[in-house]
């Protein structure tokens, strides 16, 4: 009995190291996590926060306070997105 416990206690640390290279693997494969945006900012009547760590941005809701939509490192592709989506009219102050 006490051979089958050596055979089997090797299993637990190596399982423990697996999963933590696993959790590595999938920040780094990831990346940024957009965590840290930068405050609201206004150009071309839009109003848009910018990931300080990677520099991607994704539209901002004043009123609502708070971001939309999908995130894009071209603002007129969230431009046009926007306006696709039909809310432009409802969302931005004239």
């Amino acid at each position: 009995m006490s051979d089958e416990k050596k055979k089997l206690g090797w299993k637990w640390p190596l399982g423990l190291v697996a999963t933590g290279l696993a959790g590595a693997g999938v920040v780094l494969f990831r990346g940024c996590w957009h965590s840290k945006m930068s405050w609201p900012v206004r150009a071309q009547g839009y109003c848009y926060q910018v990931c300080l760590g990677c520099g991607i941005k994704r539209l901002f809701d004043e009123k609502a306070f708070r971001g939309y939509g999908p995130y894009q490192y071209d603002l007129n592709r969230l431009i046009s997105w926007d306006r696709d989506q039909g809310q432009s009219s409802e969302q931005r102050p004239a």
